[in-house]
């Protein structure tokens, strides 16, 4: 086990936890039962370097990309065959350890032509940075095409980077932590002037001069606030994802990092979230944040958690990892379910996801150690990491 294993990645507390016990014998059989009845399983498709994302890209369905937290991109063909080389290698750009390093990778609906793509990583002052490349071959990155296209100053603290990306049209979201510490003590995630803790949306192509432009409905264009701000009030979104199951409008599913009591789980449409104020750190799940002496007074119509759990949950828990709702490419057993996973227990569970609360909350008999990501590829196929290095497709029926 390296050093950036044994201080988990995403681990919320100041202290670092011991992985527990996930429930009793009896329990976990009936699981293992209950998952073997509907054919759930993880099928390994590889080994790496403490993965921390994995994806596939538009008009390439038969590639997979690879993150690895210590700076590298690996492509994985067909015949789940690893390239020797490294799709990309920002090693010497990016400074890991602990909640630091690379930590996704996003490519834009027009990659088949444009060939661009961007990556979420901590550089070697702590700064969150979004850069730019493009692809040389199908399985090679231009590393002399990277153009940053934003830095977000993540001064003192080396906790709390969020780390996702995800392109839906042509904007490009992403979620930032609160800046670390614990309880946000610079009140970063409520104020608006601040780009950590929120949920922004960019167009990251030049526009003008600039290195990327925002979209005029964004909610605070115009308005105080950060132009590029959508949604406010997250303390370390460190996993979203985008729910286009329905032929409504899309959805959003944020996996919010609690502090020391509470996972929570934000679902909303994508309308809804523009503007939303998520609570942090006037709460933590449902229940006020006055922990440490800190807190921030409710500042009234915040949007709550569809779902929060607390600590003693599966033998203790630390840090929830948002997954997808499942899709037509994935098992059966889980359509229309939204699945999801804690860093320190392991388990892999699923619910149903409404607007107000979700429903059906429970285990899918699936246990993997130190999940780091969940990752969807071009045919609705679900994976998940394991910062221990194996990472599995999901299968079933």
């Amino acid at each position: 086990m390296t050093r950036r294993a044994v201080s988990s990645l995403v681990l919320s507390a100041l202290a670092l936890v011991a992985l527990p016990a996930c429930g009793s014998a009896q329990q976990h059989d009936a699981e293992q039962s209950k998952a073997k009845r509907s054919g759930l399983a993880l099928k390994r498709i590889g080994s790496f370097d403490e993965p921390t994302y994995v994806t596939s890209a538009p008009g390439n369905p038969g590639l997979l990309f690879v993150v690895e937290q210590p700076g590298t991109v690996h492509v994985l063909g067909p015949g789940r065959q690893r390239t020797e080389r490294a799709f990309l290698d920002l090693r010497a750009l990016v400074g890991d350890g602990g909640e630091r390093g690379l930590l996704s990778i996003a490519f834009p609906d027009d990659y088949r032509r444009s060939g661009r793509f961007y990556v979420y990583y901590t550089d070697n002052e702590g700064n969150i940075r979004i850069d730019e490349f493009h692809r040389r071959t199908a399985r090679r990155a231009a590393r002399s095409s990277r153009r940053n296209v934003i830095v977000i100053p993540h001064p003192v603290n080396a906790n709390h980077n969020g780390g996702q990306l995800q392109f839906l049209g042509d904007l490009l979201y992403f979620g930032t932590g609160d800046g670390g510490a614990g309880g946000d003590p610079p009140n970063n995630a409520q104020n608006k002037e601040s780009l950590l803790g929120k949920l922004l949306r960019i167009d990251p192509r030049p526009s003008n001069g600039r290195p990327y432009s925002v979209p005029a409905d964004n909610p605070f264009v115009g308005k105080p606030g950060r132009d590029e701000i959508y949604s406010y009030g997250l303390r370390n979104p460190f996993r979203f994802s985008f729910d286009t199951t329905s032929a409504e409008q899309p959805r959003i599913a944020i996996g919010d990092v609690g502090q020391n009591r509470f996972e929570e789980l934000d679902y909303t449409t994508l309308a809804a979230a523009s503007g939303a104020n998520f609570g942090w750190d006037a709460f933590e799940g449902y229940h006020p944040y006055e922990e440490e002496g800190s807190g921030t007074p409710d500042p009234g119509h915040t949007t709550k958690p569809i779902m929060a759990y607390d600590r003693s949950r599966d033998g203790g828990t630390c840090t929830i990892i948002g997954g997808y709702v499942v899709g037509a490419g994935g098992p059966p057993a889980l359509r229309g379910r939204y699945l999801y996973a804690d860093y320190c227990s392991g388990v892999l569970r699923s619910l149903v996801p409404h607007l107000r609360r979700a429903s059906d909350d429970r285990r899918t008999g699936l246990t993997i150690s130190s999940p780091t990501s969940f990752g969807e590829d071009g045919r609705g196929r679900l994976y998940v990491c394991s910062q221990q290095g194996p990472v599995f497709r999901l299968t079933g029926r």
